[in-house]
Parts: C-alpha cells; structure tokens; sequence
C-alpha cells in the first residue's frame, strides 16, 4: 500500500527499477562500479554493492520497524544496544529492555538477502524464501555467543520477496 506516512510510497523512477528488476529487464548500461565490480545491463548489483546508499537505507528502515512495532505493543526497545557486543565488535540491532519469553530479553538483528547475488543464487532459483533461510541461519551461527544474555531472532528478509520463517513467528507473536 502506498502509504507516505509509513515511507511506503515509490517515485516513477524506484517504480521503473523495481518493476525491471522482478521482470528481468535491462535497466542501465553496463559499467565499473565506484566500488570496482562490474554492472551489467540488468542493475542487480545496485542490490549488494556495499557502497550503494539505498542498501543502508533500507537496513536502517527495516530495523526502525522492528523497533516502532515493538514499541507499539508497549515493549521498550534499546536499538544497537552496547554490552552485546561480540568480540569483534559487532553487535545486533536490538534489544527488548523486558522479558520476552521465559525471563528472557529478544535480541534481533535485521538483515535483507538478495536473490540474484552468486552466494544466494544456487539456492533461491530451487525454493522461494531460501536467500533469506541462509541469511537467518548464518546470523544465528555468527551471534551464537549471545544465546546465554537473550533469546536472539534474526530478522531476514529478501529484497525479491520472503522473509525468514524466524521473522515470520516473530512478528505473529507481535500480533497476538
């Protein structure tokens, strides 16, 4: 639904991109990347060039749903909380500051896949949702030392579409 207020409206021009992208349609013309890769004639790595802008954009709107959604049913929420801190640094993108199932806080991390990228690739062309199982499955392996502090969720979801089974029973228990 296009709805301005909730940032869900598209100019023509994110439209066109979109709409090229799920139709597997040239959108550019093939070109080097200002992060070194090569484009070709169909745009997809504007999806997962780590210099892209709309890729942090789109991180950052997603995790703010989380946190709004949460904050909505009455649960306060730390965002990029410091103290889980794993020990390179990383962190995940949240944190409830109550309990939320057996004493224990939820702690998420937001995360989108894309399909067409050549890790996901193999997987996402044999099942829908796949990108974003792999995704799911691997920030559980990466935050695996924060199970004793909470209960963690990864929050993928796949800019072509599916989002991770964990997200999905997540956001049902949201609606409860």
């Amino acid at each position: 639904m296009p709805i301005t207020s909730c940032g869900l409206k598209l100019d023509d021009e994110a439209v066109r991109v979109a709409a090229g992208i799920r139709l597997a349609l040239k959108l550019c013309v093939p070109h080097q990347c200002r992060c070194g890769s090569e484009v070709d004639s169909y745009g997809r790595h504007s999806l997962v060039c780590k210099r892209a802008p709309g890729r942090t954009v789109r991180h950052h709107h997603l995790n703010d749903v989380i946190a709004r959604s949460l904050d909505s049913a009455s649960v306060p929420v730390s965002k990029e909380p410091s103290g889980l801190s794993r020990s390179d640094g990383k962190r995940p993108h949240g944190l409830t500051l109550i309990p939320w199932r057996a004493g224990r806080p939820l702690i998420w991390d937001v995360m989108v896949s894309c399909t067409t990228v050549d890790s996901y690739l193999e997987a996402s062309s044999r099942e829908a949702g796949a990108a974003s199982e792999l995704a799911a499955s691997n920030k559980v392996v990466k935050y695996a030392g924060l199970s004793s502090q909470g209960e963690f969720v990864p929050i993928a979801v796949e800019s072509h579409g599916p989002i991770s089974s964990d997200a999905l029973q997540f956001l049902s228990q949201l609606g409860r």
